[in-house]
């Protein structure tokens, strides 16, 4: 499916795929399985034809991922608090988690930040719930726009400087998030454990 999907969209007119690419990246953050790195990748590769200028194409797709980002982070801090005050989402994360988790990200939020957003799987679970710790625009929004630089930047490196040979960026690209993917995992399962134990230890949770 993925190689019909890139096929499809290497045939695309130029600005058709800018904003595809543009798309793909926004949405990311709210449906992490989309091919986005692949696919911005492939943009990249595809400017070596001429028709897509690489560098306007890694501006618009951090742009547009960065500004997805920024809005589940405000989402979870202005609706956050409430969506977990009552009902089923209370007992997956009672107040004391909720306690712990902001006095997590008070801590090390902004360097979790920033690492995280370099994890597939997790970098989409990470402004949101920064927004819901209450963290500050600032010290969230800053080291989600750095990350999301460095690795965009990345992306379209990889897809530049291997010149024509777009089998090797795309297992470049492949192996690089495939390793991150399953750091992902372990910092998540990770997660899941810290929330079972404080939802245990929770007088809520009884």
């Amino acid at each position: 499916m993925l190689d019909s999907f890139l096929d499809w969209l290497a045939a695309l007119p130029t600005p058709a795929t800018y904003a595809t690419l543009v798309l793909l990246s926004a949405i990311e953050n709210i449906f992490p399985p989309v091919p986005a790195d692949v696919a911005v990748a492939l943009g990249a590769f595809l400017a070596q034809r001429g028709e897509i200028n690489a560098a306007l194409l890694g501006v618009l797709c951090w742009l547009a991922n960065v500004a997805s980002a920024v809005g589940t982070y405000w989402l979870g801090r202005t609706r956050g608090p409430l969506f977990f005050a009552s009902g089923w989402p209370r007992k997956l994360l009672p107040p004391e988690a909720l306690q712990a988790l902001h006095d997590g990200y008070e801590r090390r939020g902004t360097l979790g930040i920033f690492v995280s957003r370099f994890l597939p799987g997790v970098r989409a679970a990470v402004p949101p719930f920064a927004g819901v710790a209450g963290l500050s625009p600032a010290r969230a929004i800053l080291p989600i726009a750095a990350a999301s630089a460095i690795w965009y930047a990345g992306l379209i490196a990889a897809g530049t400087a291997l010149g024509l040979q777009w089998p090797a960026v795309r297992q470049l690209v492949e192996r690089v998030t495939g390793a991150l993917g399953i750091v992902g995992v372990v910092v998540a399962a990770g997660i899941v454990v810290w929330l079972v134990r404080r939802r245990r230890r929770s007088p809520v949770a009884r």
